[in-house]
C-alpha cells in the first residue's frame, strides 16, 4: 500500500440511522487535507479500536487480494463484513476490475416454491446497503497495480459492536488446530455441544466466546465426514483397480520369465488380499546366502493401506541382496504366517538359519518419543556382552529413570532374548546386525520408494532395484597386509575383501591379548590392559576345532580375535579349511550370466576364459606391484586383441550367440 496521492478528495460526513457518524468519498476534488481528515474521522469513529486509514479513491494496492484483505480488516473494525461482488475481464489485462461490497448489499432473489412442498422461510440479511469499494487494474512501468476508483462507507443498517461483528459468517473461522481437535473429539464419540464445551475449557474462555458457533462445528464435522466417505469410496476403487493391474503385471512377468515366482490370496469377497513375488536371480542368490535373512517391514503405503515387507540378505562382499517381497493388507499373525510360508516355498523349501526383523514399530516409536534420555542409555546396554551384566545394568537403568511400572519398558524387557546381543550370541547373523548393513538396507529401500507411484509402477521399480542390487559387480580391491603373520597372507588368498578386512581387524587386535593354557587344554585369553573380561577358548586338537565363549564365529562366520590368538600361539600358519565358510569365499561370488547360454553352449572356451580371469585377478590382488602390472598389460593386450578381432571377417559360417544379461 502507498501513501495517499496528491489529488484532493471531497468527503462528506453523514449520520447513519444508528446515530454514528461515518464518512464516504463522493468525488475527487482539490483539497490537500483529505487524507488527514479521513484518517482522523476513522480514528474517531473506531470507538477505541486501533486506528486504521480508511480506503480512499486513488489508494494503490499491489494486488486485488491485498485490497480485499485491507478492506476486510477495515470492515471488521467498523462493524460489518464484505464480500466480492463483480469482476470484469479483458484479453489484455485479464481481470481488470473488482467490486467489493458490504455483506448487506443488494437484495435476496425471490425463490419460487414448488407446489405442495413446505419450505422454511429464512430472512435475508441483504437490505440494499450501498457501502462499497471498487478497484481498477492499471499497468504502470510494466507493473500491475490496483487503484481504488470508488469508495462509499454509507450504510443503511446498524453497524455491529465488536462482540457482535465477530459472529458474522465472514469472521467465524475454525483454525487448523481447532479443526484437528474437533475431529479428534468427534472420533472419540463426543457430541457437538460437548466438543464446544471442551474447547472453551481448554482455551480458558467463557461460554459463547469462541470465534465460531456451535452450528459451525456441526457443519464442519458433517462436511468432513461426507468428504471422508467420498474419498474412501474413490480410494477403495483405486486400490482394487491398481491391485488388479499389479496382478496382471506379475502374470506378464511370469510369461516372459519362467523363473519369476509370485502368489496371492483373496478375501471372502473375492478381492485380492496379499501379493508376494521374487525373481530367478534372487532364488539363485538365496542358495548361497540364505543362511541369514533380514525381513524389513518399515514401509507402509498410506494410499493403498498395505504393508511392504522385503526379504533381504548379505552376500560375500557385504552387500545387501534382494530375495523377495510381499504386500500385506494387515499385520495379523495369519498374514505374516502366509508371507513366511510363501517365501520359503519361493526358496524351494529351504528355511534360513536366522530371520531378523525390526522391533515392533509402535514400541520403538513410543520409546524414542516418550523416553529420549532412556534411549541413549539403552543403546549402551544393548551391547553388553554377558547376560548377567545385562540383567544387573537393566535393573539399575529402569530404577534410575523410574520406569519400573512403564508398560513400554516391560514389553521391551520381555523381548530381550530377541534383541539384546548378550542373549543373541550363537545365532548366525552373517554381519547383518551392524550399523553398516542397516545403512545399506536403508539405501536400497529408499531407491525402491524414490517416487510415489501406482502399484504397477512400484512393481517395476522393485524389479529394477533388485536387479541392480543383485547383479552389481564388486570392484577389485587391493588388500594390504598389516601383521606379516602367515595366517593373514593365507586368508587374503581365500576370502573376499569384505570378509578379509573383518578377519584382519580381529587378527590385528589379537596381538593385544595374552593367552594362558589351562590344565585341560583350554585357554584363557585376556586383553593386556584389562583385568576382567577374559574369554575361554576350548581347543579340540583331534578335530582341529576351536570354540570361544564370545561366540563370534557362530554369529558372523568369521573367527574372533581370541581364537586367532590361540592359533598364533599354537604356531598355525594357516587356518583349518572349516573356518573359511563358503559364503565368505571369493569363489562363492554370484555369476549372473544368462543361464540359457550356460546350459546350451557346447563350447567350453568361455568357462576356461572365466576361470583364467578369476585366477588372474586373484593373483594380481596379492601385491600392489602385481595389480599395477596386470592393469597396465591387460589394457594393452586386450586393446590389441580387440583391434585384430574387428579386422576379421564378420560372417563365416554360423555366428555364436554370446548375449549376456546385464551385469550392472
Amino acid at each position: 500500500m502507498t501513501s495517499p496521492p496528491s489529488k484532493n478528495i471531497w468527503i462528506r460526513r453523514q449520520q447513519c440511522p444508528c446515530g454514528d457518524w461515518k464518512c464516504y468519498v463522493t468525488y475527487e476534488g482539490d483539497s490537500e487535507e483529505t487524507s488527514s481528515i479521513t484518517s482522523q474521522l476513522v480514528k474517531n469513529d473506531s470507538a477505541g479500536s486501533e486506528a486504521m486509514v480508511s480506503p480512499y479513491v486513488g489508494m494503490v494496492f499491489k494486488s486485488d487480494d491485498d485490497a480485499f484483505e485491507y478492506y476486510g480488516n477495515f470492515a471488521r473494525k467498523n462493524g460489518f463484513s464484505i464480500r466480492k461482488e463483480r469482476s470484469r475481464l479483458s484479453p489484455q489485462l485479464g481481470i481488470y476490475k473488482r467490486d467489493f461490497v458490504c455483506y448487506r448489499s443488494g437484495f435476496a432473489p425471490v425463490k419460487k416454491k414448488p407446489t405442495g412442498e413446505h419450505h422454511r422461510d429464512r430472512k435475508s440479511v441483504r437490505c440494499g446497503c450501498d457501502a462499497k469499494m471498487y478497484l481498477s487494474k492499471e499497468v504502470v512501468d510494466g507493473v500491475s497495480q490496483w487503484f481504488v476508483v470508488q469508495f462509499s462507507n454509507v450504510h443503511n443498517h446498524e453497524l455491529l459492536e465488536d462482540d457482535q461483528v465477530r459472529l458474522l459468517p465472514a469472521y467465524r473461522k475454525i483454525h487448523e488446530a481447532d479443526q484437528e481437535r474437533i475431529l479428534l473429539l468427534s472420533k472419540a464419540g463426543f457430541p457437538i455441544h460437548r466438543i464446544v464445551k471442551v474447547l472453551e475449557l481448554e482455551k480458558g474462555i467463557q461460554g459463547g466466546q469462541l470465534p465460531f458457533l456451535e452450528r459451525d462445528v456441526r457443519n464442519f464435522v458433517q462436511n468432513r465426514k461426507k468428504v471422508v466417505q467420498e474419498n474412501d469410496a474413490l480410494l477403495t476403487e483405486k486400490r482394487e483397480n491398481d491391485t488388479l493391474e499389479l496382478l496382471e503385471a506379475c502374470k506378464g512377468t511370469k510369461e516372459a520369465d519362467e523363473d519369476f515366482v509370485y502368489d496371492f490370496t483373496v478375501d471372502e469377497n473375492d478381492k485380492v488380499e496379499h501379493i508376494a513375488w521374487s525373481y530367478g536371480d534372487s532364488v539363485h542368490a538365496y542358495t548361497m546366502y540364505g543362511d541369514a535373512v533380514y525381513f524389513d517391514t518399515s514401509y507402509q503405503s498410506i494410499t493403498y493401506g498395505v504393508l511392504f515387507g522385503a526379504w533381504l540378505g548379505i552376500d560375500n562382499h557385504g552387500r545387501t541382496i534382494f530375495f523377495g517381497c510381499v504386500l500385506l493388507q494387515d499385520e495379523t499373525p495369519r498374514s505374516f504366517s502366509w508371507a513366511l510360508q510363501t517365501f520359503v516355498r519361493f526358496m524351494r523349501g529351504r528355511c534360513p538359519q536366522t530371520i531378523l526383523t525390526d522391533l515392533d514399530p509402535g514400541l520403538r516409536d513410543a520409546i524414542s518419543s516418550e523416553l529420549p534420555e532412556f534411549k541413549s542409555e539403552f543403546d549402551v546396554l544393548y551391547r553388553v556382552e554377558s547376560t548377567e551384566d545385562f540383567e544387573l545394568q537393566w535393573n539399575q537403568m529402569i530404577s534410575m529413570f523410574g520406569l519400573t511400572t512403564d508398560k513400554h519398558i516391560a514389553l521391551l524387557y520381555s523381548f530381550r532374548a530377541s534383541w539384546a546381543l548378550s542373549y543373541m550370541k550363537g545365532y548366525f547373523l552373517a554381519c547383518t546386525a551392524t550399523t553398516t548393513y542397516s545403512k545399506s538396507v536403508d539405501a536400497f529401500l529408499k531407491g525402491v520408494f524414490s517416487a510415489q507411484t501406482c502399484l504397477r509402477s512400484f512393481f517395476e521399480q522393485v524389479g529394477i532395484s533388485a536387479n541392480f542390487q543383485n547383479q552389481a559387480r564388486q570392484e577389485m580391491q587391493y588388500m594390504h597386509i598389516k601383521t606379516c603373520i602367515p595366517i593373514e597372507e593365507h586368508v587374503r588368498s581365500i576370502l573376499t575383501p569384505f570378509a578379509f578386512n573383518a578377519l584382519q581387524h580381529e587378527l590385528v587386535l589379537a596381538m593385544q591379548y595374552a593367552v594362558s593354557e589351562m590344565s585341560n587344554g583350554s585357554y584363557l585369553v585376556r586383553h593386556f590392559k584389562e583385568i576382567d573380561g577374559e574369554r575361554l577358548v576350548i581347543w579340540i586338537p583331534e578335530e582341529e576345532q576351536i570354540h570361544c565363549s564370545c561366540k563370534e564365529f557362530e554369529s558372523s562366520g568369521l573367527l574372533c580375535r581370541h581364537s586367532l590368538r590361540v592359533f598364533v600361539a599354537k604356531n598355525y600358519f594357516q587356518l583349518p579349511d572349516k573356518y573359511y565358510l563358503n559364503r565368505w569365499r571369493k569363489e562363492s561370488s554370484l555369476d549372473f550370466y544368462d543361464d540359457h547360454i550356460a546350459r546350451t553352449s557346447d563350447d567350453e572356451w568361455f568357462q576356461d576364459y572365466h576361470c583364467l580371469t578369476e585366477t588372474l585377478f586373484t593373483e594380481s590382488s596379492i601385491t600392489k606391484e602385481r595389480a599395477d602390472y596386470v592393469r597396465r598389460e591387460l589394457t594393452t593386450q586386450l586393446t590389441r586383441i580387440l583391434n585384430e578381432v574387428r579386422n576379421m571377417p564378420e560372417c563365416e559360417g554360423v555366428a555364436m550367440d554370446l548375449t549376456f544379461s546385464p551385469t550392472g
